[in-house]
């Protein structure tokens, strides 16, 4: 197995070993374009001399706004061999956020590529080098296509130390403003290579990119990962062709965060309900057969490592995917550490666990139970920010996670709430949420859930109901999700016991800023939209209330 000083190493060992092979299977308007580790690497080394034609300085903040594809990676790599620092940025940010963080972190430069909302974002990049990329319809001062054009390929490549910056990630945040996570050349490869000692694949392994690049579990697990592995990058090119792009794709690797993992099973269940499902799967032979047919529409079929990651995964989902043969394994890490911290791995996997400290991982619990870390990949700080930089650690130097766990005596990390998440009833008790929103999306009737309280005696369920909760009538949906309640209650502590559920009208999305680029629930944006509604909710007859008729009356 080769280890590998950095990821631009790891590639130019692929472009001078392996030439040939596949480097990215890119689709544009339906057809797929193959790029070669010598083609591409062409690409990459005439787009780093054009970078430094640009008057800019040496180690300059060079940003890339654009959805996964190749020119994504192809740019981060640009600007390693350029000598300058990466910025992603979340392609689903609006224009003031985007201002906000090429200010912040003084980018000099930024690479714009595919996305669905250039024009609204447009007024948020200030006047700084803008290279558009004219196969996704981008047009700017600078073209991807005339530069590679334009310029020789680079040859002499730089001068790279362990310790030195090599990007800034700015936090997607389910609280406050973007924050710059810096991560040096080191932690990086730390991270890879640690990946390529405890994960087995294939050589030259088939990956797929889909989750915001610009997200640190993406960025490493995937991007940077499959480099240091000398992978073949696959893309969806749309939302409508995702499933048929991971079908064809068949990667060794798939990471998927749980709402993902949901959509999948929501999916399978429309074409097969579960009574029918559980018929076939008891009939030896017909099993066999089914499990396949669905590991290879899903995209699966050849896949030797499914983790799921970026918030907790119901027990019961990974119960209901072994029963496919598929075993979802439940990773743990975060922005700060890199994500080098816990996971469950083939062999060693605990459902409803996050799995177990990685090789060169240190991790304690605090007093109060946060979870608390160290390593050689931990972030050098935040960029600008010294004093928020100083309250992450502890005086031993471990990261504070924010997250609250403990671990069983064969050393697997159970999570069991956030810090910051933990909300207090009007009677002056303390939930923390987490745990009883993954029971309660044991219900395939629900789709998302947000369990609140302040201000009331016992607390309420918020919730977007799945499309299979839709379809149900009223009175149906109504028992359903009252039999949930009534189930996991007695199993609670007197004061977490939930009172109503809280069917919302409008969807939790990305757009409307109610969830994070990676799916996960911006708590304090729905309490701030919802909290002036708790108490008449709470005083309502009815368990079960639709938002929509609430507000009406």
């Amino acid at each position: 197995m080769n280890k590998f000083d950095s990821p631009l190493a790891a590639f130019l060992h692929w472009e001078q070993t392996t030439p040939e092979n596949v480097f990215f299977k890119q689709p544009y308007n339906g057809k797929i374009k193959e790029r070669s580790y010598k083609s591409g690497g062409a690409e990459i080394r005439r787009i780093s001399t054009a970078l430094k034609a640009l008057d800019i300085p040496l180690k300059s903040k060079i940003a890339i706004l654009s959805k996964n594809c190749a020119e994504w990676i192809m740019a981060d790599l640009a600007i390693m061999m350029a000598g300058h620092i990466s910025v992603p940025i979340y392609p689903t940010l609006g224009a003031e956020t985007i201002r906000l963080i090429l200010e912040h972190s003084e980018s000099k430069a930024i690479f714009i590529g595919k996305l669905d909302n250039y024009e609204e974002q447009k007024r948020g990049i200030p006047d700084i080098h803008t290279i558009g990329i004219k196969a996704y319809g981008i047009n700017e001062e600078l073209s991807w296509e005339s530069l590679v054009e334009d310029h020789p390929p680079l040859t002499k490549m730089p001068d790279e130390k362990q310790d030195d910056l090599m990007t800034i990630v700015y936090t997607s945040g389910t609280t406050g403003s973007p924050k710059g996570v810096m991560h040096s050349i080191g932690n990086i490869s730390l991270t890879c290579n640690t990946a390529m000692e405890v994960i087995a694949l294939p050589d030259h392994p088939r990956f797929f990119s889909y989750l915001p690049l610009s997200h640190i579990a993406e960025r490493v697990a995937i991007e940077l990962h499959g480099i240091y592995r000398g992978a073949t990058f696959s893309f969806p090119e749309s939302l409508e062709s995702f499933a048929s792009d991971l079908e064809s794709a068949q990667p060794h690797l798939f990471f998927a965060v749980p709402r993902i993992w949901s959509k999948f099973q929501e999916k399978i269940l429309e074409k097969m309900p579960q009574k029918k499902l559980n018929t076939m799967l008891k009939i030896p032979i017909i099993s066999g057969i089914v499990k396949k047919k669905i590991t290879q529409k899903l995209g699966l079929n050849s896949c030797m490592f499914a983790a799921s990651g970026a918030a907790p995964i119901a027990v019961s989902l990974q119960q209901w995917y072994n029963k496919l043969g598929i075993t979802v394994h439940q990773c743990y890490g975060m922005t700060e550490d890199c994500i080098l911290s816990h996971y469950n791995l083939p062999g060693s996997n605990k459902n409803g666990t996050v799995g177990r400290s990685l090789p060169g991982v240190i991790g304690k619990l605090s007093k109060e139970g946060e979870i608390c870390i160290k390593s050689a990949a931990l972030m050098t700080g935040y960029y600008k920010e010294q004093e928020l930089t100083a309250s992450m650690f502890d005086e031993e130097g471990f990261l504070k996670t924010g997250d609250i766990g403990e671990y069983d005596h064969d050393g697997y990390l159970f999570i069991t709430g956030r810090v910051k998440d933990q909300f207090k009833t009007d009677k002056g008790k303390y939930i923390s949420p987490g745990p009883i929103e993954l029971e309660l999306l044991k219900n395939l009737d629900i789709d998302q859930v947000c369990l609140v309280g302040m201000g009331i005696p016992q607390p309420i369920a918020l919730v977007i109901t799945s499309l299979v909760g839709r379809r149900k009538s009223k009175q149906d949906l109504n028992a359903s999700l009252e039999g949930s309640i009534a189930e996991l209650n007695p199993t609670l502590e007197k004061h977490e016991k939930i009172e109503k559920v809280v069917i919302m009208k409008e969807d939790w999305t990305v757009d409307n800023g109610l969830l994070t680029p990676t799916l996960k629930v911006k708590r304090n944006q729905v309490e701030k939209i919802h909290m002036g509604f708790y108490k008449s909710w709470f005083e309502n007859k009815e368990k079960v209330i639709y938002e929509k008729e609430e507000k009406n009356n």
